[in-house]
């Protein structure tokens, strides 16, 4: 990484809030996404590219409700437009959120690199290419949803030196509060995992990985009463069952995984173009933690980039 772009504050409508088996946040694969076609148009226009991203969110709001006022919650969705009929048209349940996000993305390019502005100082070369950045940034949609503001976008380069880097690293990231920023803890999962296997060998993954998500209570007997006593009038004590680790864990989508062998061009009917070979996949899926920018060792550590094998295409932010 040779400079960093910083795309501060961006207000999101109607973002995408359901993702997979999970809900409450966009995938990260969304904003790896944006950043990729942000990469595209800019490689297009000024051969440039851009690499990796980092999420920030400052705030957000799914679009739910509570019918009764209390208990579980909907989503608020629209049934518009009518059916000829004018009656309300059989659609599926889309759940939708506004965010408050920061993106951080990765430049594989200098300030020295950019002399296609043909300007006569450096400084106006990053000026120029600032308003190009944040102009284009603007048009495009960020996980299904419109972008209605960008505070600010700025290009900074990377220091070089041990001491510079560190100051501008504390700079960039204090510049983030008050927000969380999301990495991936797939090794939080997989020791969890091997735990569950040790006490039974027939633990499944995907019961591990719930076990992040799923809020449990145990039944604990009274000291002093004794075990006929518990079975007849079932006096207990329900006591919550902590989560496999600390932090503020959340399961998350990642991206996909084959479930099929590879298929030809046109062998596959209905398939978005007869061009481009064709593979059924699924979600894949790990677990992620939100954490205050300022605590991140290194800013390296809250990029997400892709890695794709031939079996699989997913978003990590871990060089696992």
């Amino acid at each position: 990484m040779k400079a960093m772009l910083c795309l501060r504050h961006i207000k999101v409508e109607n973002a995408n809030a359901i993702a997979g088996l999970t809900y409450g946040f966009p995938a990260i694969s969304n904003f790896l996404g944006f950043s990729h076609a942000l990469s595209r148009a800019l490689q297009h226009d000024h051969g440039l590219t851009l690499g990796g991203c980092a999420v920030v969110c400052h705030q957000h709001q799914i679009h739910a409700v509570q019918p009764a006022g209390w208990g579980d919650y909907v989503f608020a969705l629209t049934r518009n437009p009518l059916t000829k009929e004018a009656k309300t048209a059989a659609f599926n349940e889309e759940g939708r959120m506004n965010l408050d996000v920061s993106l951080l993305i990765e430049c594989e390019f200098s300030a020295d690199d950019l002399d296609f502005f043909d300007a006569g100082e450096t400084s106006l070369n990053v000026q120029c290419l600032e308003q190009y950045l944040y102009r284009k940034a603007q048009t495009l949609r960020l996980a299904g949803g419109h972008i209605v503001g960008l505070q600010a976008l700025t290009l900074s380069e990377v220091p070089e030196g041990d001491d510079e880097f560190s100051q501008w690293q504390r700079r960039q990231l204090l510049r983030l509060l008050p927000g969380f920023a999301l990495v991936e803890r797939s090794d939080v999962l997989h020791k969890h995992h091997q735990t569950r296997v040790a006490d039974d060998a027939d633990a499944q993954l995907i019961d591990s990985w719930l076990d992040f998500a799923a809020l449990k209570y145990q039944a604990i007997a009274d000291a002093d009463a004794d075990d006929a006593e518990v079975k007849v009038d079932k006096k207990v004590k329900w006591q919550y069952l902590a989560k496999p680790a600390a932090g503020y864990l959340v399961p998350i989508t990642i991206g996909y995984h084959a479930i099929s062998p590879l298929y030809a061009n046109g062998d596959v009917a209905s398939t978005r173009d007869a061009t481009t070979p064709f593979r059924f996949v699924e979600s894949a899926y790990s677990i992620g933690q939100w954490i205050s920018p300022h605590r991140a060792k290194n800013i390296s550590d809250l990029f997400w980039r892709y890695h794709v094998s031939d079996e699989a295409y997913l978003c990590k932010n871990q060089d696992v």
